[in-house]
């Protein structure tokens, strides 16, 4: 519907964001759905460590697939291409959203930098893998948030939620290489949690506001590819962790109730929060009796 409320996801190709394409779409939002992977097929570097990087992979899941399944819901979708670390098309992909549809009620700051330096051990961390960790984790979202948030203003109304992570909040439990994250990662999480508070403080008498969702655990298709089905680190996280729809539906209830909308400025755990409220019937599923 052309006066239907329009979110703008970054990193929608599959994982978290497709998952929370698919969910507002089926709330009843219009979706510009962005990711670096227009089409199916697309490769990219995706290991996390320098000592892996080069090899080119493609992973399931492209934004041209999300955009069909909001249109099979019976919402628009609109798929374009952006690249965290490509600033123009940061710009590039604003322009077109608001050249065809007009306004963004919900920028959902999705995406992440996935390439190497974000699991390096810190001495062997070399500063420029250190910037581009940030680059693609904070100050990509950093411009791109801004200029979103011009257009918000001049409605006076808007949302703004970013997708954090425990690992910008907290010390690893362990080293890298045994479960743990590095350091890049968790300091450009950090400086990106920051975010969404000092929006909420600024421009709450203007209309807008912003959250923080952590996701806590959710196994991904890159993870997936990076360390194999076997390994034990991944067995290991699949047997903790929430699927996809876990912080998606904590972003339907952010955005569509009376409470969601009053707690502008908060953070929220999703696995937490879903599971002590119901909001994913089924989910987590019953625990099998050990007796049997």
């Amino acid at each position: 519907m052309p006066d239907a409320p329009v979110a703008f996801i970054t990193g929608a190709s599959r994982g978290i964001g497709k998952a929370g394409a698919l969910a507002l779409a089926d709330a009843g939002y219009d979706v510009v759905v962005t990711a670096r992977t227009l089409h199916a097929g697309e490769t990219h570097d995706y290991a996390s460590s320098s000592a892996n990087a080069g090899k080119q992979t493609a992973l399931p899941g492209s934004v041209e697939e999300t955009a069909a399944l909001v249109e099979k819901r019976g919402q628009r979708a609109l798929p374009l291409r952006l690249d965290l670390l490509d600033r123009p098309s940061l710009d590039a992909a604003v322009e077109r959203t608001l050249e065809e549809w007009g306004k963004i009620d919900v920028l959902y700051n999705n995406g992440i930098y996935q390439g190497a330096g974000v699991m390096d051990p810190f001495m062997e961390l070399e500063e420029e893998k250190l910037a581009l960790v940030f680059e693609g984790n904070f100050f990509a979202q950093f411009h791109l948030t801004r200029n979103v948030l011009n257009h918000m203003r001049q409605r006076k109304t808007g949302t703004v939620v970013n997708m954090t992570s425990n690992a910008g909040q907290y010390d690893p439990p362990s080293k890298t290489t045994e479960g743990g994250w590095g350091f890049a990662y968790g300091a450009s999480k950090s400086a990106f949690h920051r975010m969404a508070g000092f929006i909420h403080v600024e421009f709450k008498d203007e209309g807008i506001r912003a959250y923080n969702i952590d996701p806590g655990y959710v196994p991904t298709e890159a993870q997936l590819t990076m360390l194999g089905k076997n390994d034990p680190i991944y067995q290991q996280q699949i047997a903790g962790g929430a699927p996809p729809e876990v912080p998606a539906n904590m972003l339907v209830w952010l955005l569509t109730t009376e409470e969601g909308r009053s707690r502008s400025g908060e953070s929220f755990h999703a696995p937490s929060f879903v599971k002590r409220n119901g909001l994913l019937p089924g989910w987590p599923p019953p625990k099998k009796d050990r007796a049997a």
